[in-house]
């Protein structure tokens, strides 16, 4: 007999962390927050395999230690990063993760993802805040960035949530606390950008835009003038993605600065919300009182969150101030032509159509203002437009998402016009249109229904059963046909909130 005594397996998942060898002032060194009995909810196992993850040795009991932050994965360096913001259009010159501590990063075939826990505890950017997470927010982003990812836009991605076993105080009270592991390219934000400027650091400006450069668009570290086409990469990376937000009816609800990844991905699943019945100036947001992030505001805003990047790359762009200013405006008006375009391209795939003609952005705004005026739903309107391919008449259940079928059967008359110019069959023009056009979103009342069981009765099958369901949006089911419909009357959600 001997007395050694036998180390506990830990999981190895080849952590790095190449943003904790940047400066100091770059980030705050600090551990997570122990909890006090952490317990999984769910763990992404496609993920998981997807970066090559291996936990298949832990139990559920050990991975809740790991994804609460209790116990730190080898190589670990946690820290949380330092960035500033501008918040409804107000500059805040320090935010910084006053809630989430980035464990590291894995690297799969050559691209890096950031593991960060969010809600992990204080840290010296925390401000006022406790540093935790509410369960319901976790629910929801969980949800959401997965529904996203399902939906083919770019994203940050959920790994795991937990439970802590703590209560967190928010407005409603005491409810139960939670952790998020969240999974994304990178966590560099605008506002990364914007706290440099803003303390006039243009040594550590230029440091950060070199390491976003390495870490995003390596292909640009020969470029003559990389900070320009470093700029003019991010902004078409944000022509992409907004366009592919209003194709599903998606609303942010808080694009501050302090929430544009560099990388063009998703971010910060806060007040988010599908809007149902088609109204552009729809607004979920409880903190949007003047409707600054409404549904149709949204390209706006990308141009003016970029402009904010551009002005922060300004010393970098050109040793003179007006030829720098000139790139700035040079790209901002590519990204919004690019906007439009392709905005405009995945709307006409909306319609059965894959090239966009004279005519098409018209034909668009009038089913769009039919569908504005007689309150249709957004999401089933597009879906079941597909089935007047064959036919060319209207099917029932497109009949309907409408009050009143005039003007639709007007219109339905161009629209077959339209199509029929098409090179496709009306077999291919239906498929395209039913991979384009999802008959499964995360609806408000749903996601609610989701997190009030949760935290009510510690319920979470309405959660996974969710998850599951919009793991494959474009495929109709008629054994879930209840979570295709939009809410009734007394199902719906009108304002979303934070979550801080």
């Amino acid at each position: 007999m001997t007395n050694e005594t036998k180390t506990a397996p830990q999981p190895n998942i080849n952590l790095d962390n190449s943003y904790g060898r940047l400066p100091s002032k770059f980030f705050q060194k600090t551990n997570p927050v122990p909890v006090k009995a952490p317990k999984l909810i769910k763990f992404n196992q496609k993920l998981a395999d997807d970066l090559s993850i291996d936990l298949s040795a832990f139990i559920e009991a050990e991975l809740a230690q790991y994804f609460s932050g209790n116990r730190l994965f080898k190589n670990s360096h946690p820290l949380a990063m330092a960035y500033a913001g501008h918040q409804f259009g107000n500059f805040v010159p320090q935010l910084g993760d006053g809630r989430a501590i980035l464990l590291g990063e894995v690297v799969k075939d050559d691209k890096h993802f950031d593991i960060q826990l969010k809600g992990a505890g204080q840290t010296q950017y925390s401000r006022n805040g406790d540093g935790r997470s509410a369960l319901g927010p976790v629910i929801r982003e969980y949800i959401i960035s997965e529904a996203m990812y399902a939906l083919g836009i770019p994203t940050t991605r959920s790994l795991a949530m937990v439970t802590t076993g703590e209560k967190v105080l928010r407005q409603t009270g005491y409810i139960p606390g939670a952790i998020l592991t969240r999974v994304a390219a990178s966590h560099i934000r605008v506002g990364t950008f914007e706290y440099f400027t803003s303390l006039q650091d243009n040594h550590a400006l230029k440091e950060l835009a070199d390491y976003a450069i390495k870490r995003h668009f390596p292909e640009l570290s020969s470029s003559e003038t990389p900070y320009k086409h470093f700029f003019q990469r991010v902004c078409e990376a944000h022509s992409q993605l907004v366009p592919k937000w209003m194709q599903v009816g998606f609303i942010h609800g808080v694009m501050n600065t302090d929430n544009t990844t560099i990388s063009g991905e998703t971010i910060d699943y806060g007040p988010c919300a599908f809007m149902e019945n088609y109204n552009p100036n729809t607004v979920f947001s409880s903190i949007d009182l003047h409707g600054r992030y409404k549904f149709a505001n949204q390209g706006a805003i990308a141009a003016w969150n970029l402009s904010s990047l551009g002005n922060s790359l300004l010393p970098l762009l050109a040793d003179d101030k007006e030829e720098a200013q000139l790139i700035i405006q040079e790209c901002i008006d590519q990204f919004q032509q690019l906007f439009l375009s392709n905005w405009q391209e995945g709307m006409n795939k909306k319609l059965g159509l894959t090239n966009v003609t004279d005519g098409d952005l018209e034909l668009l705004k009038a089913f769009l203002e039919i569908m504005a005026t007689q309150e249709a739903d957004f999401t089933l309107s597009f879906r079941y437009l597909s089935d007047c391919v064959p036919s060319g008449k209207m099917s029932q259940r497109f009949m309907d998402q409408f009050k009143e079928h005039d003007a639709l059967e007007n219109w339905l008359t161009l629209w077959q016009q339209r199509i029929q110019k098409e090179h496709n069959s009306t077999a291919e023009i239906e498929t395209l249109m039913n991979k384009t056009n999802p008959v499964f979103i995360p609806r408000n009342h749903l996601v609610e229904r989701a997190i009030n069981l949760a935290e009510k009765d510690d319920d979470f099958n309405e959660t996974h059963k969710l998850i599951e369901i919009l793991s494959a949006p474009f495929t109709e089911r008629t054994d879930h046909s209840k979570h295709m419909q939009p809410a009734k009357p007394e199902e719906r959600v009108l304002h979303t909130f934070c979550g801080t």
